[in-house]
């Protein structure tokens, strides 16, 4: 039995997110699981109405299901901790404004983790901004290896597959080797020169003009337009990109293919800052080891590209150096 960690456990996320995982959607068919739900004191009796669902809906494979507002608690003896619980980006949010008042809960909750979690655990950071705050995080539990902090761009990488399969008028399990390169903001890479359409490059097979303009910004824009539209951010697809994301840590990437992941950036194969947080194309070993896909061409756009958002994530760095 895996012990899988929540936090956030009211939450919209959490709310399409714990049915998954309940499921076998994250972990397998296989993997009995035990939740682990943290929330805030005022939100609990929401939560407890979760968790009567959660009961009512007679998962096989949930086993045990523990609530509270101490991450102490929570955390004990966890095999993955998903932290998504923060204050969600509202509408004119600045995302200076929403990195410090986040903070706070991914300090806290990272020295909770070294104390409390296993020590294999595997961290996932969802609460934004992801990036940063699970830098904050990994900083904050020395005793726990900076390779198991993850952060989550899948949801972006899901998003290009999809405008991507749209235009070429294709299947989107057609569309592989989608790469996101850096921050999950605005200044997010989605690699099109290097992505594959029923093996050939995307390229080549859709208008140039077009992937570099409304492509790329329909990409980087759609958390917003999300918001814009339903005066929420993003909830069933974030929850589903966090099943995609652990699925592909914990099984081996097919050969042909490649996830995206934000990962510590020490020692990384590419001109990036060492002490980021930052996506990269990866492969998940049949060993269980997750490594950067190596000896990707940075062409002149990628190149641009790349240096803005790994500017905006220093720049982010910068402002919580003192939470380091």
């Amino acid at each position: 039995m895996k012990r899988v960690a929540v936090t956030g456990g009211a939450g919209q996320i959490n709310y399409n997110l714990l049915f998954r995982i309940a499921n076998g959607d994250l972990l397998g068919k296989d993997v009995p699981v035990a939740l682990h739900i943290l929330e805030v004191p005022q939100f609990l009796d929401a939560l407890k109405g979760v968790v009567m669902e959660l009961q009512d809906c007679c998962f096989p494979l949930l086993k045990e299901v523990k609530i509270g507002s101490d991450p102490n608690e929570i955390f004990e003896e966890v095999n993955f901790a998903i932290l998504v619980g923060a204050k969600p980006r509202s509408k004119g949010m600045e995302r200076k404004d929403l990195l410090l008042e986040n903070a706070k809960i991914f300090v806290d909750q990272g020295k909770a983790l070294n104390s409390k979690a296993a020590k294999d655990v595997k961290v996932f950071v969802v609460g934004n901004p992801c990036n940063t705050n699970c830098l904050i995080c990994l900083k904050n539990a020395p005793d726990i290896h900076p390779s198991q902090f993850y952060a989550m761009t899948r949801l972006d990488e899901n998003r290009a597959k999809a405008f991507i399969a749209e235009q070429a008028k294709v299947e989107v399990e057609s569309v592989k080797k989608m790469a996101i390169w850096g921050n999950h903001s605005k200044t997010q890479v989605p690699d099109f020169f290097h992505a594959t359409v029923n093996g050939q490059l995307a390229y080549e097979v859709l208008d140039k003009k077009w992937l570099e303009t409304t492509f790329l910004e329909k990409v980087q824009n759609r958390g917003g337009a999300i918001i814009e539209a339903r005066g929420k951010s993003s909830a069933a697809s974030a929850a589903n990109a966090v099943c995609d994301s652990i699925y592909s840590l914990v099984k081996t990437t097919a050969e042909d293919n490649w996830h995206s992941l934000c990962i510590y950036t020490k020692n990384n194969p590419y001109q990036v800052d060492e002490d980021l947080v930052f996506s990269f194309p990866c492969q998940t070993t049949n060993e269980g080891t997750v490594k950067i896909i190596e000896g990707i061409e940075w062409n002149e756009f990628l190149q641009e590209k790349i240096a803005i958002t790994q500017k905006e994530l220093i720049e982010e760095r910068d402002i919580v150096s003192k939470m380091l």
